[in-house]
């Protein structure tokens, strides 16, 4: 890759992990040593970073810093890379995870990785891997209510209480099927080993230009996951009044949705680019993660 030009880091920061707040510092003090500003979001707990660590971090709002910064270095686990993906919106900036959580399917490094990885980003010596993005728009009566995008997947999904929905499906304007399920999952690469993986969708390696459609606990054992190309648009009606139907985007952020809804899918214009460690093979990832051989 050529050199990145980084003037400012952006950091994003798992909530309630002391462990992280050390790990600011030695990441202030090694962009200080080379005038690189550090900086987070409005929500960044900054007080309490500088009073725990005695570490200066600048805080910009959403636009400022998303706009103005070149490299994203995000604390946590997958949760937290899935918020950053959103977060960072069309802007594409690359982002170095660096692993506190439990899973780790995104975030490659960890944090003795942490340095040694920025040095070799500064020298031009890494791997970006990108990755697909989904975008979701809810329409209700012709007007749009909700527009965002997913790194992991897009759910429909009833509740604890609600009977079976029924949930019509077009891909690029062709009827595919009346779906009578729990719900329905439109995942991405990234997110087949998530919910789509539980509800008995396949792992889709994460370079593929697909996309996973898996009904949820389906009426009809015959409904099985559907993988089609990245670039087909999904429309979703809801053909269930009277139950209790959710869309969730990511496990993170959704609404409740009426009778006739429509959610429309389709592939995000710009993608999820991700700093990749020279030493990872995707297959160790699943053997560990999923126990295979245990």
């Amino acid at each position: 890759m050529e050199k990145l030009q980084v003037r400012r880091v952006g950091v994003l920061v798992k909530p309630n992990q002391p462990e992280a707040l050390r790990t600011i510092c030695r990441l202030v003090e090694w962009c200080s040593g080379r005038d690189i500003q550090v900086a987070g979001g409005p929500r960044l707990r900054r007080e309490e970073i500088e009073s725990a660590t005695g570490c200066h971090v600048e805080a910009l709002a959403h636009d400022e810093l998303v706009k103005h910064t070149d490299l994203f270095v995000v604390l946590g686990g997958d949760g937290t890379m899935i918020g950053a993906a959103r977060l960072i919106g069309d802007a594409e900036t690359p982002v170095l995870g660096v692993n506190f959580g439990t899973l780790g399917y995104l975030a490659d490094f960890t944090v003795e990785d942490m340095l040694p990885a920025l040095e070799l980003v500064l020298a031009g010596d890494y791997t970006v891997d990108r990755r697909l993005m989904l975008s979701a728009t809810v329409e209700r009566g012709g007007q749009s209510l909700m527009h965002d995008r997913v790194l992991n997947d897009v759910v429909i999904s009833k509740s604890a209480l609600a009977r079976i929905v029924e949930i019509e499906t077009r891909i690029d304007q062709k009827f595919v099927n009346r779906f009578r399920a729990d719900g329905l999952i439109i995942s991405t690469p990234t997110g087949s080993t998530a919910y789509n993986l539980s509800a008995g969708g396949p792992i889709i390696y994460p370079s593929m230009n697909a996309v996973c459609i898996t009904p949820i606990c389906p009426h009809t054992l015959s409904n099985r996951p559907l993988v089609v190309p990245d670039d087909a648009e999904f429309e979703l009606t809801l053909k269930t009044p009277r139950e209790e139907v959710a869309l969730t985007l990511d496990g993170q952020v959704g609404m409740p949705l009426e009778y006739e809804d429509r959610v429309r899918v389709r592939k995000s214009r710009t993608g999820f680019n991700l700093i990749q460690a020279h030493t990872r093979n995707y297959f160790d990832v699943l053997r560990n993660k999923l126990k295979w051989g245990r």
